[in-house]
């Protein structure tokens, strides 16, 4: 990435912020935005992070900034809410829901009542205490989040 100027985050190989410019003969020629960037260690297998740190207006990058609080406050309950049949990570509950929306919806709240109590949450990794001492527990992809509308 010669042509790009990179500063890793603590001389880590796998996070890291890449200065961008905009692309020529785009509305965007001119800009410069700070990008930052995770590299998963499934890497190339794995899609990366990817997030503007300085705002942007496009219609598949969020205009916020994503800090913790809008990531729980604002991005997961808005994912939630509102799910993208067309561009999913999970062809079964997409084709449930276009398909036999009412199925979807009682599929969900099973779901719910099976794996998302508070005594399932707290079996699948130990107690939050223990939470933070365990780094490489497998979480869900969020998609996204990191993968697709945020660094298209």
């Amino acid at each position: 990435m010669s042509d790009y100027e990179v500063n890793l985050v603590n001389d880590n190989m796998q996070e890291f912020y890449v200065r961008f410019y905009g692309p020529v003969e785009t509305p965007f020629a001119g800009g410069v935005w700070k990008i930052h960037v995770e590299l998963p260690d499934q890497y190339p297998f794995k899609s990366p992070s990817i997030g503007f740190m300085n705002k942007i207006f496009h219609p598949n990058i969020d205009e916020f900034i994503l800090d913790m609080i809008n990531i729980f406050e604002v991005f997961l309950p808005q994912l939630l809410r509102y799910p993208n049949p067309n561009d999913p990570l999970n062809g079964e509950a997409a084709a449930l829901l276009m398909r036999h929306p009412k199925e979807y919806e009682q599929k969900v709240k099973d779901y719910v009542q099976r794996f998302a109590t508070k005594e399932a949450a707290d079996a699948a990794g130990g107690s939050m205490e223990d939470e933070k001492d365990e780094k490489d527990d497998e979480l869900s992809d969020v998609g996204s989040f990191s993968d697709n509308d945020a660094d298209s």
